[in-house]
């Protein structure tokens, strides 16, 4: 549902999108999915939607018809120019091939050409199946890497000047940045800035202007 909302956002600003990796839920649904989107000021509009989501709905899997709240992480991270900027020993990455499987996956369960590289020594990730290639996967799939390594050295600064301010706070998983509530009331917040709506609807086809515009002029004040 995030996934579309996402893509609906970003067909509405009329940015472009390359849908690089989608890996199934083993119960339905998606587990991972990763966007490379491309437009005029496209990272700074869309980077205040990185953070924990959180959805009540009924459950579509029970008979009972029982409430269920999930949750989704989102990632933003901009594409760096130069890998340069990131260097990475060869011996810290491993890369594992796969046959690229769901939308957006050419020869799917065809070939081995899906590629994943992980950084062993943090446990992150970048994974592309949208090209023919088991090279350009792995060219794109390390560019990915080097920007989510970027992001990650960016937040540990952060986070050590904080310490060292003494104004350091926990992030943890319960704290998302924003409900979408479809029962037993109609609902969509925003933690951050207090914007709600109870046009949940909408939201979830793509109209998150509001959310964005104010969590941005937030910033900038």
């Amino acid at each position: 549902m995030l996934l579309r909302m996402y893509r609906r956002y970003i067909d509405k600003r009329g940015y472009d999108v390359t849908l690089h990796n989608l890996t199934p839920g083993s119960e339905g649904g998606i587990k991972e999915a990763t966007l490379e989107v491309r437009g005029r000021y496209a990272y700074g509009f869309l980077k205040g939607e990185g953070g924990v989501h959180r959805l009540v709905r009924i459950s579509p899997f029970s008979a009972q018809k029982l409430r269920h709240t999930s949750f989704a992480a989102v990632d933003i991270v901009p594409k760096l120019q130069k890998m340069e900027e990131m260097e990475i020993p060869e011996e810290d990455i491993r890369v594992d091939t796969f046959r690229s499987s769901g939308p957006g996956g050419q020869n799917v369960n065809k070939r081995e050409t899906a590629v994943r590289v992980t950084h062993v020594p943090t446990g992150v990730s970048a994974s592309s199946q949208s090209e023919r290639s088991q090279a350009t996967n792995k060219e794109r799939a390390l560019q990915m890497l080097h920007s989510k390594l970027y992001m990650v050295k960016l937040k540990k600064r952060k986070e050590k000047l904080e310490e060292l301010k003494g104004d350091a706070s926990a992030i943890e998983w319960g704290s998302q940045i924003r409900s979408y509530v479809m029962h037993p009331y109609q609902m969509v917040k925003d933690h951050r800035t207090d914007v709600e709506t109870s046009d949940v609807e909408a939201v979830l086809d793509g109209d998150l202007n509001d959310f964005i515009d104010e969590e941005v002029k937030q910033k900038i004040t």
